[in-house]
């Protein structure tokens, strides 16, 4: 079916729009094409689509077949009809950055704080303290031939690209093969090994060969349209996922150039790793156990080269983009995975300090190692559980290893971001399932999808808006897409069959949020018994993070089974202070009277109904306020996996009254 129309987006289809509206057209299992004076393309295909030079003002047709026809071109439709659809939010307003709801550190588009004198300051992705000699790692640019194929050529490099695109697949089983590999890094590299078996990359390329152009200047121009898909959007969720196209795309690369790519084997026990960017195919085969430390160009708290750091201890310190290029000389580094700090070449002082925080730390380590298996009571022998905040089933193994007492927030987000589409029902009721079974019996607390404007993801178009963390988000967008919200409660309905799933709905600010939730929840239910689906019924739970919510928390616990304070957002909404904002970071602080007792307002409101208060803020795993959130009612904390053990040790002294 087709259906046309006059484009009103502002300036046409250049490369922002286009890459929206592909990102769009992606949610969609139907093919899809645009048509403008006789000539259609794939609206799937970012270079295709921005090559077709749609204007504004213009006529031009979207045709789909398939299953979900009629809903793409509705879609696809209503972008090209809005006159916003083509401004430049990145020009005409400061860059969007994440909420930062309960994940790790800072994303890596906001701005980077002060760097002391002789040193510099990027996002701090995994936390300790690390200095030693520095392992400068800047492989070569890889560049195409620049020639154009003749005719008789083509078959044969298409042939050659398979074989280099086949080897880089093997190359990837083998890996996943090896006992060696940590469960963490083979969800990685197993990963990386579906972007290189992706049609959407290897298509891509495939098309760029036919055109005329050699398989590597086609490998590369593939990975960066596919890339855009991810990056053009300022969120650090999507530019992790370009990072790894950009990565699986250097590899086929190599094997068609018939190049090794520059090897970590050789660096140093302790050594600082310094990169512009490290693919995490490169780093999950480093040897880990010598890497004092990384510093890199690229990445960000959510990038794969963070999550195997922290499943791994090691410091790491990233998103520095060219400043990066002041660390290629340097002889010795000392890094601060806690708050971002990277100093060159350091004095003898720091050296010392540095020397002294690294042996502190792991003395500290060493003694808090004997809490990972206990289970900590306050002196009348009630059980405080430590639980993990995590964002995929790749964190798992650190939650695991550092003695998480099940999952205190699990953010759904990522599922939806990492994938070209929107995911399917049964995608997330196997991610659900596999994370209940990992953590069994311990519970295991999934946020529902927490999205907004400032994230956008494919196959929902946010309006625009001044502010996106005061706007339509969270559980306000869940209620208006049902066809959303639906999917994932119907997933989480069929997770609850292994018993310990709960499910908690993020920026609640009104009763009829929880109950209009309800409504769904019994509707999907219904669904599934009818379908013969097995499921069960979870516990519905809240976060508190907004002013509201903790005005109204007496009659939302009379709503709910549990509340989870997510001490992040509610010091940011409490304080009105943009907590990436450095002009108001002081601002910024959980321990202000006012946030304290927003906090205890919720305790008690919690206890008084008798439901479980707890915490997934990074408040929680602070040991200076763990007491007084305990006094107020608390009775569970969950944190990010390296702050549990702590946390541990913290309660069990409180108990025992030191």
């Amino acid at each position: 079916m087709e259906r046309s129309t006059i484009v009103r987006v502002h300036e046409g289809l250049h490369a922002r729009p286009a890459t929206r509206f592909v990102k769009l057209a992606k949610a969609f299992e139907s093919d899809v094409e645009l048509v403008k004076d006789g000539k259609a393309v794939s609206a799937k295909s970012s270079v295709k689509l921005m090559l077709l030079a749609v204007k504004e003002n213009q006529e031009v047709t979207v045709r789909a077949n398939g299953a979900d026809a009629i809903e793409a071109i509705e879609a696809l439709i209503g972008y090209l009809e809005n006159p916003k659809a083509g401004l430049d939010d990145g020009e005409a307003h400061a860059p969007a950055n994440d909420a930062g709801k309960e994940a790790a550190p800072e994303s890596q588009s906001a701005p980077a704080a002060p760097a002391e004198a002789n040193g510099l300051r990027g996002v701090a992705a995994s936390e300790g303290v690390a200095i030693g000699p520095a392992f400068a790692h800047f492989p070569p640019d890889i560049a195409g031939q620049g020639r154009m194929l003749q005719a008789d050529e083509i078959a044969g490099e298409i042939d050659r690209f398979r074989a280099a695109v086949a080897a880089v697949q093997a190359r990837m089983d083998r890996a996943l093969a090896q006992d060696s590999l940590s469960a963490g890094d083979r969800g990685i590299v197993a990963a990386l090994r579906d972007i290189a078996a992706d049609d959407s990359l290897t298509g891509e390329a495939e098309k760029a060969i036919k055109g005329g152009n050699d398989a590597v200047s086609a490998m590369i121009t593939a990975a960066s349209t596919i890339a855009a898909d991810f990056s053009a959007v300022d969120d650090h969720y999507l530019n992790a996922r370009a990072d790894d196209v950009h990565a699986v795309g250097r590899q086929i690369c190599l094997v068609l150039l018939g190049q090794d790519d520059v090897s970590l084997e050789n660096i140093s026990q302790g050594a600082i790793l310094i990169a512009d960017d490290i693919g995490a195919w490169d780093l999950a085969r480093a040897p880990l156990k010598r890497i004092g430390g990384v510093v890199c160009g690229h990445g960000g708290a959510t990038s794969h080269i963070a999550i195997i750091a922290r499943s791994h201890g090691i410091p790491a310190v990233l998103g520095l983009g060219d400043r990066i290029n002041a660390l290629r000389t340097a002889q010795e580094v000392a890094l601060d995975g806690n708050t971002g700090q990277v100093i060159i070449d350091p004095d003898a002082a720091t050296c010392a300090d540095f020397a002294g925080r690294v042996e502190a730390a792991a003395k500290e380590r060493a003694g808090l190692a004997a809490f990972k298996t206990v289970t900590p009571k306050l002196a009348d022998g009630k059980v405080i559980e430590v639980a993990a905040n995590i964002g995929s089933l790749e964190e798992i193994e650190a939650a695991q290893e550092a003695g998480a007492m099940g999952v205190g927030l699990f953010r759904t987000e990522l599922l939806f971001m990492r994938h070209m589409h929107l995911p399917s029902e049964d995608m997330q009721a196997e991610t659900y399932a596999a994370l209940a079974k990992a953590f069994a019996p311990y519970p295991v607390i999934v946020r529902t999808l927490d999205i907004g404007g400032d994230k956008p993801i494919a196959g929902i178009e946010f309006p625009e808006e001044e502010n996106p963390f005061l706007g339509w988000r969270g559980i306000r967008m869940c209620l208006d897409r049902p066809d959303i919200f639906k999917r994932q409660l119907r997933a989480l309905l069929r997770a609850a069959v292994h018993g310990n799933i709960k499910v908690m709905l993020p920026m609640v600010s009104d009763l009829g949020e929880v109950r209009q939730t309800r409504v769904l929840v019994d509707e999907c239910a219904a669904e599934l018994q009818a379908g013969g689906v097995p499921h069960a019924t979870f516990d519905l739970g809240v976060m508190i993070e907004t002013p509201a919510a903790v005005l109204i928390a007496p009659a939302l616990a009379k709503e709910v089974a549990f509340f989870s304070i997510g001490t992040n957002d509610l010091t940011q909404y409490i304080m009105a202070a943009d907590r990436l904002n450095p002009t108001v970071a002081k601002l910024n602080d959980v321990t202000n009277p006012a946030v304290m007792s927003a906090i205890e307002l919720t305790a008690r409101a919690g206890v008084a109904a008798g439901i479980m208060v707890g915490m997934c803020g990074e408040a929680a795993g602070r040991p200076d306020l763990i007491p007084a959130f305990l006094e107020m009612g608390l009775t569970e904390l969950s944190m990010s996996p390296a702050s549990i053990q702590r946390a541990k040790k913290t309660i069990m002294a409180m108990a025992a009254g030191e």
